[in-house]
């Protein structure tokens, strides 16, 4: 979504006065009776849309500034009677800088799951995505001065996200009378599912149980590592694709080539760049990406060869199919996810590529042809942020000296703890892919084994989006968290 008309509202300096658009006009109103939500029906579930008013900064009672953070409650149909009884599942989505969308039904997929376990659904747009304080170039220049900006953003990590959840949860289970039904179940997908190790973490009370889906979080002080072990994944997963699509090696080489010699702006002003079009890659760490990939290689090879430039057609669906100028916090915040004690990011995709990778993803056409066989493939690279994209996406281009400043932050606090893991008692159950192109397998087994009782399931049946792609992932681990599979 465009956040560019996106009110002052939606963040409040701490010299402004918060609009009552949050709160119910009476404290002794519960948020789940409050009669000025609005709410509508969808196939399976009644929606209620939710905003709450949360702190900026959870841990100091001093910082006065709230975000707006927002949330879609969906109820069970025939249960809306049953809100302040029905246990509550809080998704976390990927990403980081993704929003959760609306389903248009909640009768399939793990929304179908979730409710067949007895569940009420509340779909958090983290903050900073979505509905919840988004980030934007727009949003962020009312903060003033690069420093002053960079200070804001830098409360939109796991841990902050982890406290809007619990205020969240606080004020919808306030009432209930037992410690059990108070506490959330919760399903985080990818990103989703580093939070929910921070959650387990920080306030492991309030968890009844947790389900992981390929986001069982690499716990580590830098992300260095991470960018090690999945570049060679992502080679792999170029030779796959090439072995699908043979005829695409020429047509990806005459594109980049054409690409090398020709600057081509995209319709919304960036800048498509050979290293910007490698990006499509990031679709091969999910189910259908190949496809989507040759589909796009195709038409632009179909356009060079009958018209020698690149439609607007065929740019407008590039441009479409790479969501960082959409959802920039996940540029500018991607790697700090990793960080922790003190270390910064310091584009660790692009130190690692170039100390190591280098020549199996080189873009530039005369070091192209240099290789040791300079008829070799392009490759593709995967999910992975560069410095370069502060220049050639629109949007991005003015998050460039924000995005610059928070790559050398060293004050970034711990997400984990590892001693509260060790010892934790709430029932976990965790998918983790073999082949995944987002997450290694190697690096999440590593946690998995410090979450005490964590039920890890290791498939390569599945790629990244398994969770949305089919219901089997998540019956599968309700049936571990209720012991019903015994062999893992």
């Amino acid at each position: 979504m465009s956040t560019h008309n996106l009110p002052k509202s939606a963040v409040t300096p701490p010299s402004s006065v918060q609009p009552t658009v949050t709160q119910s006009s009476s404290v002794d109103v519960h948020e789940l009776d409050r009669t000025d939500i609005e709410s509508y029906y969808i196939p399976g579930g009644k929606v209620y849309e939710r905003f709450f008013d949360c702190p900026l900064d959870h841990q100091e009672a001093a910082d006065t500034r709230r975000v707006r953070v927002f949330a879609r409650h969906i109820v069970p149909v025939g249960k809306e009677d049953q809100m302040h009884s029905l246990p509550f599942i809080v998704y976390l989505q990927g990403g980081p800088g993704f929003e959760c969308s609306l389903p248009s039904s909640v009768k399939g997929g793990w929304y179908a799951t979730a409710i067949s376990e007895g569940f009420q659904l509340l779909l958090v747009d983290q903050r900073g995505t979505g509905l919840s304080a988004p980030i934007s170039a727009h949003t962020l220049a009312q903060h003033g001065s690069t420093a002053a900006q960079t200070e804001y953003v830098r409360h939109f990590r796991a841990d902050s996200i982890v406290r809007d959840c619990e205020l969240i949860r606080k004020t919808l289970c306030r009432g209930r009378t037992s410690a059990a039904s108070q506490k959330v179940a919760l399903l985080g997908q990818s990103f989703g599912g580093f939070c929910i190790t921070t959650y387990l973490s920080l306030f492991p009370s309030s968890i009844s149980r947790a389900l992981i889906t390929g986001g069982v979080p690499p716990m580590l002080d830098s992300p260095d590592a991470v960018y090690h072990a999945t570049y060679p994944r992502m080679i792999t997963r170029n030779q796959q694709y090439y072995a699908k699509f043979p005829r695409d090696i020429a047509r990806v080489r005459t594109i980049i080539e054409h690409l090398n010699a020709v600057a081509v702006v995209l319709p919304d002003g960036g800048c498509l760049t050979a290293r910007r079009f490698q990006q499509l890659g990031i679709s091969f760490g999910r189910t259908g990406g190949f496809d989507s990939v040759h589909r796009l290689v195709l038409r632009a090879a179909n356009d060079l060869e009958t018209a020698g430039c690149l439609s607007v057609s065929a740019l407008t669906e590039i441009a479409a199919a790479q969501s960082f100028d959409a959802n920039p916090l996940y540029c500018i915040m991607h790697e700090s996810i990793y960080c922790q004690n003190g270390n910064a990011s310091r584009w660790a995709a692009h130190r690692v590529r170039e100390a190591s990778f280098a020549s199996a993803f080189e873009y530039q056409w005369d070091r192209v042809l240099q290789r040791s066989d300079p008829a070799a493939p392009v490759y593709f690279t995967g999910e992975s942020v560069y410095p370069w994209m502060l220049d050639d996406y629109a949007e991005l281009r003015r998050l460039k000296d924000v995005a610059l400043s928070l790559a050398e932050y060293t004050g970034w606090g711990r997400l984990y703890d590892t001693d509260v893991l060790a010892a934790n008692t709430v029932p976990v159950a965790a998918v983790s892919y073999y082949n995944d192109m987002f997450v290694d397998v190697g690096l999440s087994e590593r946690t998995a084994q410090a979450i005490a009782g964590c039920h890890q399931w290791i498939t390569n049946e599945f790629h990244h989006n398994g969770l949305g792609v089919s219901s089997h992932v998540p019956e599968y681990l309700f049936r571990l968290l209720k012991g019903d599979i015994t062999d893992l």
